[in-house]
This record gives C-alpha cells, structure tokens and sequence, in this order.
C-alpha cells in the first residue's frame, strides 16, 4: 500500500520565503542561509531557468492562448493553436508528466492527432516541422500508434526521438469481457459475455472525428495506454518546436513553463484590467524535500515573469483548480434521479486503484457482482482490469466499495475502543483492511487466487479515493478566459470518460474556436461559444457516466453491445442497484489518482506475472460455498423433519394447530411449511 501523500506547502513568492496561510497547511519556513545558498546558485550557476526553454521574452507577452495547467487538454488545445497559425505559451507547476495512470482510449483522438500533423504541415512545410534524431518527421499520429510498428513495454521518449523504430505508444485492445456476477433465483449465479474487439484504423481520418461527446463516450475504446505517454508525446513535439524556433532566431511559435505558476500574491498573479480581462504573471518555483513534505517556494533570485493579456486562457489543472478559485470558479454535486424513489441523490461512489505487475494485456475487462449488509440488502459493486497490449508490468485494477463498508480497524475488532485515529497503529491496520479487501476483489476480476496474487509485485496502491460527479455552472470566468477539462465537471471516469472529454471533446473546441477567429469572427461571440461548448461535451459526459454508479451495463460498450449483454444476463436495464444516500456517507480523497501520489511510490515487491490470465471459469466463485451450505441446511431440515414426523405420530395436532417444519422454498430459501 503506498503510504500518505506527502503533503504539498505553498509558500509565498516573497524573495525570503514567507508561509502562504492556509488552515491545512503547518508552517514551515527555509532558514536564511538556504535562501541565500539559492539565490547564488540560480543567479551564478544557472543560466536558463529550470522548465523554460530561453530566459528571452519573445514569444512571450500578450500571447494568443495560455494555457495554464498542462494535462491533455491544455496541450492539446496548444497544439491546435499552434496549428492554426497561433502563439501558445503554457505553464505548469509539476515538471515533465509522471501520472501512469492508464486510459481507455477511443479512436477520435488518434484521427485528432492525424488532423493536426495535417494542418503543421499545410501552414509550416516540412522545414518548421519537428524531426526526430535521425531527421526524420516527428509526426503525432505515427508515433501515437503505426501498423508498421507494434505494442510493448515501451519508454515514450525512445519512440518520440527515434531510437526504438519499432514500436509505438499505444496498445489496442483484443479482449473485452463483462462478467456478471449478481446473484439470481436467491443463489450465486454468474454470466460471461465475450465481445468482439474495435478494430484499429490503419491510418488517421479526420473525416471520422465525432463532435458528440455522448456518442463517442457511449462507444466502445480501441486503444489503451498511459495518461503520462500521451501528455509526454504532446509536450515533447511543443518543446522541439520551441527549441528549433529559438535556434533559428524565429519567433518562438510555443513557450513551456514547466516550474512555474501564477504568481500566488493577491492581485499580482491575476490581474484585472479595466474591462474585466486578466493580465498575467508567472513565478518560477523550487520544490524542496521537508522531511517528508514536499514544500514550493519562489525559486530565490528568480524574477516575475510578466505574460501580459492574453487573448484568451484556458485554466486545465485536474479535478481541483486552486486559480479557477482565485477567480470565483466553484464546483458543486450533480444531484442526479435514478427513479428509485429517493428523488436527486449525488451520485458518488468509492473505490481502491492499484498497479499490479501482471500481464493483462490488450484487455478490458469489467465485472458487476452482488454484496450484502448485514440487513441482507443487496448492493452492487464494480471491477474493471485494464492493461497494455505485450506489456507485464501493467494491471491497473479498480475495486468498487460497498456503500454500507468501512474500513476502520475499531469497528472491525481489530483494536479497542478509544485507540487514537491520528496514531501510527490505528493507520496501520487501516492499511491491512484495505490490502485484504482489494487483494480479495482483484483476485475475482483477474480470475487468480488470492494466495498467487500475494505474490505479484505492486508498485502503486491500493489507494481509497471517492468518485463524486461535480460541475461548475460557467466555463467562462472572464471576458478572456475558461476554465476546461476535469476543472470544470467531473463524472465517473472507470472508462477514461473524463480524459476523453477533455481531450477529444474540450480541446476540438479550442480548433473551432480559432478557426472562427481566423474567418474574422470576434472574440466575445467565439470565446462565448467556446465555453457554451464545453460545458455541452460535459453535461455529455455526466449523463452518460451516471448510468454507472446505479446500472448494471457499461458506458462506453455501446447500444449494440449493451443490448448483447442484456440478453445474455438477463438484465433489466431499468433496475437500479441498492445505494446509500451519499450525503450519508464518508467522503474520502476527490482527488482520484492524486498526482502527488507518483512523486513517492511504494512498492510492494514481488514477481512480475508474465503468463496470460487462466481462462474464466463459468461458475461463480461463491457458488461451491453457497451450495455446501445449503446442503447442511437441507440435512438439518431433513432430520429436523424426521423428528417432527415421529412426534406427530405420537400427538397428533388438532386441525387448527398445524405443525410447521422447516423446508427450501423455490429460491432456496429457508421456510416454515405445514405437513400436509
């Protein structure tokens, strides 16, 4: 299990550092002697800040488009500014891309990637285009995926430079499986569906990119691969292209600040003009190692970094957007109607991730099965299995937990009443709980033995997070700015819906959006379509995803498949599972996946499973169990029956005192029946 978040402290970009407040935040400062040991390191040994290309502004002020935050959405909106013929400038506070989650991917976004080498090479030529090391064409679509080249364990910039020339980012998916594990008839009963593979295209069209983000995300994914490839992949083309601009003495066409954030001081970050639109101000900042705190401050001897007023912004930062609220942006719970009775509930749900060493492969893999309370209410729970076409070291499996469970080590018996919460042993056999529950339902969805599983190294996880759909009511928060991607609505994302908005749907709104501007229309009417866009693709998202906290068919599997499950399970898609009302309920991290998370693994050591997943069983896991059981019910009705019988012979009941014995009704249940 990877132990705690170390904590992230924002300093003040004050040249001697100052503690930001913050009610979370402890105080800690960096003594006077550090502050000037990195001062005279920044000034006198380095020339070019760190995560910036040139220490030069041109390029820089007043560009058309910043993007701040740099995940896929922003750099993707980047590059389709670039393509039509525009300056971009970037900023992101965490360095290179590390997340190693992995997404679903669909097809869209490979035709994307095909449209923009498209548009660099019909504005730039050849000449302005970004080579690969041996002179070569960096071109995004062959990169991302190639028939001539293949899938595997893969290092991204070794495929970006041209040192490996046989292999590509991504994996296609050969397997899709849905298990359907809930209980019918009162006993175990299990139903597999297998369904046939997307085929890949064998090259980009962008005639076949889809503008509905509910037809897209309800469709089934074709490629699979990790978040931190694809964001390398784009980062890597706007760098060379930055980098071959300021050698050529051009006028650079993208700027990187990869260290960087808006300026944190009140009214010196954002700056508001006279007619509502924000100027900008950027900082350079320095992590340091606090003991197990991860502490950002002002880089010493580092100078404000004026971008001016942009035409327009788009903030991008995740789920959480710390300069969408210096700007008055707030989220809130959709309050969603799964006509069960309970009227608008907020659809959330829990869940443990985890990064197991086995070969999934090209798969996807998703199961539903049944949970009981105590009550014997019945709750449905989710699994999914992902993995990467050739690659063993990829298993991302995610847990669903039960509304009514809870994973504190005093209610389990485990510790006395009144132990600390806050004490080393109380986390520790949090963390034992939760290892044990995730090892039992991974071994489920993966179809290996809990025993065999222990073995498998893990080198992320099990992580607890809450899954909770939230919106925002505007994506416009200026006259020139939005806010997009996760910042602005997230839902449930099992299927990489969040990425695939981001990109595939918010990010196509950035291409319209300039090419509007280039026909001549102005910026009020574009940036207001712009954001009217993005909050559709959204709403897209949202009401697609929220048939997966209460549904038994999957999102992105399509009607046509959807329609093959039903019929194969016996699903009645207006049945809706058990829940808890979520208000009712714990919240644990709304950051899934914390980036912070990846800065500090822990690993579970143990081998890599390079063999392929033993074939699914087509019997329950629990059935065997359920039926030793009711066998031992059956026998003691039977003798119970016996000497009911043997009694009656003896003292015969009146007609109005039937005598009542045990029996299994239709369902297997137990029942009180009167002799006949």
């Amino acid at each position: 299990m990877a132990t705690a978040s170390p904590a992230v402290i924002e300093l003040s970009p004050a040249q001697v550092p100052a503690v930001a407040a913050s009610r979370r935040k402890p105080k800690v400062t960096a003594s006077e002697g550090t502050v000037k040991y990195l001062t005279q390191r920044r000034v006198a040994g380095i020339n070019t800040a760190a995560g910036q290309a040139t220490e030069s502004i041109e390029g820089l002020k007043n560009p058309d488009f910043l993007a701040v935050g740099l995940g896929g959405t922003n750099l993707l909106a980047m590059l389709y500014a670039v393509a039509l013929g525009r300056r971009a400038v970037g900023v992101e506070l965490r360095g290179d891309p590390f997340l190693g989650v992995h997404w679903n991917i669909r097809e869209d976004l490979y035709h994307q990637l095909g449209l923009i080498d498209q548009l660099m090479m019909a504005r730039y030529g050849e000449a302005a285009i970004p080579k690969k090391l041996d002179g070569s064409l960096f071109k995004l679509a062959d990169v991302f995926f190639h028939v001539d080249t293949v899938a595997g364990d893969i290092v991204p910039d070794e495929i970006i430079d041209g040192y490996d020339k046989e292999q590509h980012l991504v994996g296609t998916i050969h397997d899709v499986e849905y298990i359907d594990d809930r209980w019918a008839n009162g006993k175990p009963s299990r139903t597999i569906t297998l369904l046939n593979p997307p085929l890949p295209p064998s090259k980009p069209d962008p005639a076949k990119i889809r503008t509905n983000m509910y037809d897209v995300l309800d469709g089934p994914s074709t490629f699979q691969t990790a978040a931190s490839a694809i964001q390398v992949l784009f980062r890597r083309y706007l760098e060379k292209m930055e980098e071959m601009d300021i050698k050529d003495g051009r006028v650079p066409r993208a700027r990187l600040f990869t260290h960087h954030r808006v300026v944190e001081e009140e009214n010196d970050g954002w700056i508001k003009q006279p007619d509502g639109r924000f100027q900008v101000r950027i900082e350079e900042i320095l992590e340091m190692d606090f003991k197990g705190k991860l502490v950002r401050l002002r880089t010493p001897g580092s100078n404000i970094i004026d971008l001016g007023v942009p035409e327009l912004f788009c903030i991008a930062q995740g789920f959480h957007s710390s300069d969408g609220e210096r700007l008055g942006f707030e989220q809130k719970d959709v309050q969603v109607d799964h006509n069960d009775g309970r009227g608008p509930v907020t659809a959330q749900a829990d869940f443990i991730a985890g990064l197991i060493e086995i070969l999934v492969d090209g798969r996807l893999r998703r199961r539903i099965a049944s949970e009981f309370d105590k009550e014997g209410n019945e709750f449905w729970v989710r699994q999914i299995a992902v993995g990467h076409e050739n690659d063993p070291e990829i298993g991302w499996v995610l847990v669903q937990v039960p509304d009514y469970l809870s994973f504190d080590p005093i209610e389990a018996g485990l510790l006395p009443e009144g132990t600390d919460k806050n004490s080393a042993e109380y986390f520790s056999n949090y963390q034992l709980l939760l290892h044990d529950f995730y090892i039992e339902q991974a071994s489920l969805v993966l179809g290996i033995d809990q025993s065999e599983l222990r073995k498998v190294q893990m080198i992320y996880g099990p992580k607890l997070f809450s899954l909770v759909e939230r919106q925002g009511e505007d994506p416009r928060v200026a006259p020139n700015g939005v806010i997009a991607g996760d910042s602005f609505g997230n839902g449930h994302f099992l299927t990489s819906a969040g990425a695939m908005t981001g990109m595939i749907g918010h990010s196509y709104r950035f291409l319209e959006y300039w090419q509007r501007r280039n026909e001549g229309h102005d910026v009020e009417s574009s940036t207001r379509l712009l954001a009217d866009r993005i909050k559709v693709d959204t709403e897209a998202w949202l009401s697609v995803s929220a048939k997966e906290f209460t549904e038994a068919i999957p999102i992105n599997f399509g009607a046509e498949r959807g329609e093959q499950i039903a019929k194969a399970s016996g699903i009645d898609p207006t049945k809706h599972a058990h829940s808890i009302n979520s208000n009712a309920r714990e919240r644990h991290s709304l950051l899934p996946l914390d980036p912070s998370d990846w800065r500090r693994l822990f690993l579970r050591n143990g081998r890599v499973w390079s063999a392929k997943l033993p074939p699914l069983s087509e019997e329950h896991p629990s059935l065997a169990e359920w039926e030793k059981v009711n066998q031992k019910i059956k026998e003691e009705a039977a003798a119970e029956e016996s000497m009911m019988m043997a009694a009656a012979t003896t003292a015969p009941a009146t007609k109005s005192e039937p005598i009542l014995v045990p029996a299994l009704d239709a369902n297997g249940h137990l029942v009180m029946r009167p002799i006949s």
